[in-house]
């Protein structure tokens, strides 16, 4: 089990340069981030050949997978995320499904979503790469939001039936949706690719909240996950005492 900092949360306000240097000054080799298609590609490769460091994993485009008329073109920006991706050798992508549509059955938009997963299968075969299916609140920050329950991700991903195609465990998203945090990861720690940990209530440091963040991830240790957690929150203090404290647990 490895820390990886989102630096579009926690280093938010800090240019890319400052970023990855902060990263490698706390003795953290991994980062990850939002959004590729508003970075410099070119001097992402280049900061993290010189620092040493890894980019975990990034998002892509954001195109909805439940309404089935968008399949050809999200399919077309997985491919373009994939081409970023080689480039930053990186091997996991995280990808939101987009919101329920008002017009349109639910059980007929989890069908598209699941269509629409295997779709990509033999992009992400070809490519080397794993797709993160990210679960997101709808009770406090993501309203509209079509998979909000972690249970259900499982079960899409049980449909898609493939390796490459794995949930990203959001601690903090799933602890104001459903609770039952420890129980609900050992159980499905096979389907579980990469993790995203905040404090609750506000989304702060790991240590500001309701969130025992040392139980949860002792369990995570336990079970044999070699993966990564992002620290992906909003520091109240300064960046560098939250990753410290993280690193600590």
């Amino acid at each position: 089990m490895k820390i990886s900092v989102c630096i579009d949360a926690v280093l938010r306000g800090y240019d890319l340069d400052k970023s990855l240097q902060t990263v490698k000054s706390l003795g953290i080799d991994s980062f990850e981030f939002w959004a590729w298609w508003n970075k410099d590609i070119d001097r992402l490769v280049q900061l993290k050949q010189d620092l040493h460091l890894e980019v975990v994993t990034f998002c892509t485009k954001f195109i909805s997978l439940v309404d089935s008329s968008k399949k050809e073109e999200y399919l077309s920006g997985l491919q373009e995320s994939i081409v970023a991706a080689k480039r930053l050798d990186c091997k996991r992508l995280i990808t939101q499904v987009g919101d329920e549509l008002t017009d349109l059955p639910r059980n007929q938009q989890r069908e598209n979503l699941i269509d629409g997963l295997k779709a990509c299968v033999p992009f992400l075969e070809q490519s080397g790469m794993t797709l993160l299916v990210e679960p997101l609140n709808i009770n406090v920050d993501h309203k509209g939001y079509f998979l909000y329950r972690s249970d259900e991700a499982f079960e899409i991903i049980d449909e898609v039936g493939s390796n490459h195609v794995k949930v990203l465990f959001d601690i903090y998203h799933q602890q104001i949706t459903e609770g039952n945090l420890i129980n609900t990861i050992i159980r499905n720690i096979d389907k579980i690719g990469h993790f995203h940990a905040a404090g609750h209530p506000g989304r702060h440091e790991l240590g500001n909240g309701e969130i025992n963040y040392k139980a949860i991830f002792n369990a995570i240790r336990k079970v044999g996950f070699n993966g990564y957690i992002g620290l992906e929150y909003f520091p109240l203090t300064d960046p560098k005492d939250g990753i410290e404290e993280s690193n600590t647990y």
